[in-house]
């Protein structure tokens, strides 16, 4: 498992979120769409390698897995401009935001992100230069052996160097934090004794089991 500062997530960026989700961006409390990046924190209990198991809380039936890509942070990233961004990535490493599945979008879902293994990390950073534009790539969501979502980076609100530019505009982004551009809209579900493969090209595929409560072995 690559080792982070901190790993932060990119809400509501994708194009199919947002329409999705249509006229309820519009009501109380926010009453429009966001104009600035929404962001969750996965804390360090949440981390995870692969191989590992994810533990399915007692009295949840299923697991929401967000498989992603993060930016990982070479050096100090303040006010950086979108132009230069990139320069501030070293490179980039496949993620698993799992969640307990929820619909509110309007307080801090921290109770069913931020459980323990719910952040599985690859085990390897991806050289930028050794992959092709991130916004080509399409990240791919397997459970079991059916693929279940692909998802395409070209459907990103924010690409990596804008969410880069927007977020390092109000904190700094340090040498080694992870910042993944976010869960797709269909996000798939898995169970109890499930298995679950997050990959795309020019990654080592992300492994992980789904297991009952009380029944992990790793």
């Amino acid at each position: 498992m690559v080792r982070s500062r901190a790993v932060y997530v990119a809400d509501l960026n994708f194009t199919d979120t947002l329409a999705a989700l249509g006229p309820a961006l519009t009501r109380e409390p926010y009453k429009a769409p966001p104009r600035a990046p929404v962001l969750h924190i996965k804390p360090e209990n949440t981390w995870a390698a692969s191989g590992s198991d994810i533990v399915c809380p007692l009295g949840v039936d299923a697991l929401r897995m967000g498989g992603s890509i993060a930016a990982v942070i070479g050096r100090t990233a303040r006010r950086v401009d979108a132009r230069h961004a990139l320069e501030f990535v070293q490179g980039y490493v496949l993620v698993n935001d799992v969640s307990v599945p929820y619909e509110s979008h309007y307080r801090p879902a921290v109770r069913q992100r931020c459980r323990d293994g719910f952040c599985p990390i690859g085990a390897e950073v991806a050289a930028g230069a050794s992959l092709p534009p991130v916004h080509t790539l399409t990240v791919r969501i397997h459970v079991n052996d059916t693929e279940c979502c692909a998802v395409p980076m070209s459907h990103l609100v924010r690409g990596v160097a804008r969410l880069i530019a927007d977020v390092s505009a109000f904190m700094t982004l340090d040498r080694g934090d992870l910042l993944a551009v976010g869960e797709p809209h269909d996000a798939p579900l898995a169970r109890p004794g499930d298995r679950v493969r997050v990959s795309a090209d020019g990654f080592r595929a992300l492994e992980n089991r789904i297991v009952a409560q009380g029944e992990a072995t790793t």
